[in-house]
């Protein structure tokens, strides 16, 4: 049996297998319930703004609040990550995830859901990063790609639960239910965590899979995590990737977790689970995508074709979404299909974020990347509704406002220039043709 040496004792590999995918399953199932909490405003909306009688711009207000504080905490996260480790992050996140979800599912006013829904972003914001950290210390380089991809592909599921399967429980549950369920699932999540999930393969006597020059690893890194968030800050190799994400994903998030819903609702006159299949569709494809596009990269190579040519069909996409004619069934889903394929080659930016960055710092180089893709859907899901409501003619259907068309195409109009942005910052990216370029291997 093939060996894997730890001091002067050989532990077979099995062990090792199982031990990184063991920690690899509770670090998915949290993440998952990441997405869910993510997606899910755009399937109940319709009960938020019954029960809490709110406007476009209060539900935005309300769905963004989870991605306003995600993006304050993406650094922070990334330095908690790098000093702290994985397992603190995992237990203190799903314990904070689960007591605002338990708060939101029992408020009983539009403040105690603001608080809740605060308490819920700041749980889950520091769940990807943490992940991204321990792919890299648990995992071979090598398949960075793939793993960040197959992360990517295992959260959405949360997502797709969030969307049709969601719409069909609450034919049989109420939304207050659904979330306080979900809440007793954080809290147990984050006991396995405690029990299962460990920072280093090191913490269980196995050596990493990932080794450097000593000379080029104590070159560069600092004691203290200040110096090594500012060397990291200074990396303008990331900058471009938060840009594509900022642009790209702050649109897609925004139309898939809040606005997708409503749209097809008001303006094709779909019923909720119709229309959360077509979200589900978008949501298939981008897991899909992200899964494939990360096997691909690493398979050639190269990071920058990639992203540049999903940016591109992601803006295309968009263009036909807005101008060409299409209706729900068949070509709905085949172009809502498009968008989330397409949308989900901002995976690539991790990688190029980790490999622009000291090893030791991966952490906090994925959370500067990823802050871009949460500030950018915290503007844009209450601008989309402020647009709306600028032109909104003032029709209530048992307490849910209903929009027009003309509505809507003002905030498709702002998603369309987040897709330009994305396309300018995908071209400025530096290729690392899939190996850290700060040290050698």
């Amino acid at each position: 049996m093939e060996k894997q040496m730890v001091g002067d004792r050989a532990l077979p590999k099995l062990q090792f297998e199982t031990a990184k995918w063991s920690l690899f399953t509770i670090l998915i199932a949290t993440y998952v319930l990441v997405y869910f909490h993510r997606m899910a405003p755009g399937v109940v909306s319709e009960f938020l703004m019954s029960d809490f009688q709110t406007t476009g711009t209060k539900l935005g207000s309300l769905s963004a609040i989870y991605f306003f504080v995600y993006a304050c905490m993406q650094i922070p996260s990334g330095v908690i990550a790098d000093t702290l480790g994985t397992r603190t992050s995992i237990v203190s996140g799903n314990l904070v995830a689960g007591l605002g979800s338990l708060t939101f599912g029992l408020a009983g006013s539009f403040e105690m859901a603001c608080i809740g829904r605060f308490l819920v972003g700041l749980g889950v914001s520091v769940v990807f990063v943490s992940i991204m950290k321990s792919n890299a210390v648990w995992f071979h380089e090598n398949v960075f790609g793939i793993m960040s991809g197959l992360t990517l592909l295992c959260g959405n599921l949360g997502s797709v639960l969030a969307a049709g399967p969601l719409a069909l429980a609450l034919t049989t549950f109420a939304w207050r239910a659904v979330f306080v369920g979900i809440g007793c699932v954080s809290l147990a999540l984050a006991l396995l965590g405690h029990f299962m999930v460990r920072n280093r393969p090191e913490d269980l006597g196995f050596t990493s899979p990932n080794v450097y020059a000593d000379a080029a690893l104590n070159q560069t890194i600092s004691s203290s995590w200040l110096h090594n968030l500012k060397s990291v800050v200074m990396v303008t190799r990331l900058w471009p990737g938060f840009g594509v994400q900022f642009g790209m994903v702050g649109a897609l998030y925004s139309f898939m977790g809040l606005w997708g819903v409503p749209y097809l609702r008001d303006v094709h006159g779909l019923g909720r689970g119709y229309a959360a299949d077509h979200i589900t569709i978008m949501l298939l494809s981008f897991a899909a995508g992200s899964l494939c596009l990360g096997w691909f990269s690493d398979r050639i190579g190269r990071r920058k074709p990639l992203i540049v040519l999903s940016v591109a069909t992601y803006t295309l996409g968009w263009l036909l979404f807005m101008y060409a004619p299409w209706s729900p069934g068949a070509a709905g889903f085949l172009l809502f299909g498009v968008l989330g394929f397409a949308g989900s080659g901002f995976v690539l930016t991790f990688a190029v974020a980790k490999e622009s960055a000291h090893p030791q710092l991966s952490g906090m180089a994925v959370s500067v990347v990823n802050t871009g893709c949460f500030i950018g859907t915290a503007l844009m899901q209450p601008f989309f509704g402020y647009l709306a409501d600028r032109t909104w003619d003032g029709t209530i259907d048992n307490g849910i406002p209903i929009y027009a068309a003309t509505d809507y195409h003002q905030g498709f109009m702002a998603m369309l220039f987040f897709a330009l942005v994305a396309l300018v910052a995908g071209f400025v990216i530096k290729e690392t043709n899939c190996r850290n370029i700060c040290v050698r291997s």
